[in-house]
């Protein structure tokens, strides 16, 4: 009995058909043909929501020669298009899964997205699905742990200009910004040793809750 052929083959025209289907519709990417919520947020680093070939050619006529994706490595629509789009434009595509918009994760994965990154030559542009909160989250550490940016300033890279925001789940992510700013920064510790050494991510969804609500110390 022969194998099932996976259902975004793009060498064949049904599994080709079945990726673009799956790109404009299910994953939003009509949407995305009019809106890039594209960002500069440092020297040769840009921030964008998940670009499609056409787009990417644009990019590199831009000059930018590396696209980092937040997404899952998997092979579905988005990855496979993406991929295949660069490979033929000659850009170096790199996949930096691991952060996600509503569950934090450990300052160890935190980390290792951040210093993987600092790696990718410039100019490069990063994005997850629709540039708001991963792709917030990680413009607001990269500005914090590669370019010395103050946390109170790059915390502003998750803001409702870029379609995040902070009462929906995925405010949890401001949240770590919020306790460092009010519980640790004044204590003179940095930003990077914080989350080496003091960070946990149980109590900041907690006390994200806590803030939501209005209840225990952020009662009025």
């Amino acid at each position: 009995m022969s194998r099932k052929p996976p259902a975004f083959d793009l060498s064949t025209f049904r599994g080709r058909l079945a990726a673009w289907v799956q790109f404009l519709f299910v994953d939003h990417h009509l949407l995305r043909l009019f809106w890039w919520n594209l960002h500069q947020i440092a020297p040769g680093v840009w921030r964008s929501n998940q670009p499609g070939p056409r787009r990417l050619a644009r990019y590199k006529a831009m000059g930018i020669t590396s696209v980092v994706t937040l997404r899952a490595d998997k092979p579905i629509a988005y990855t496979l298009l993406e991929a295949e789009a660069c490979a033929a434009l000659g850009l170096n595509f790199v996949n930096l899964r691991g952060v996600t918009a509503r569950r934090l994760v450990e300052a160890e994965t935190i980390l290792q997205t951040i210093d993987a990154m600092a790696q990718v030559p410039r100019p490069f542009v990063f994005h997850c699905k629709s540039g708001a909160d991963r792709t917030g989250f990680i413009a607001a550490l990269f500005l914090i742990l590669v370019e010395g940016v103050p946390v109170a300033d790059a915390a502003g890279q998750l803001a409702a200009r870029h379609f995040h925001f902070n009462r929906t789940r995925s405010g949890v992510l401001d949240h770590i910004f919020r306790v460092y700013l009010r519980d640790v920064e004044p204590g003179g510790q940095g930003f990077r040793n914080w989350l080496e050494t003091g960070y946990n991510p149980k109590m900041i969804k907690a006390d994200f809750n806590d803030w939501r609500a209005g209840a225990g110390r952020w009662a009025d």
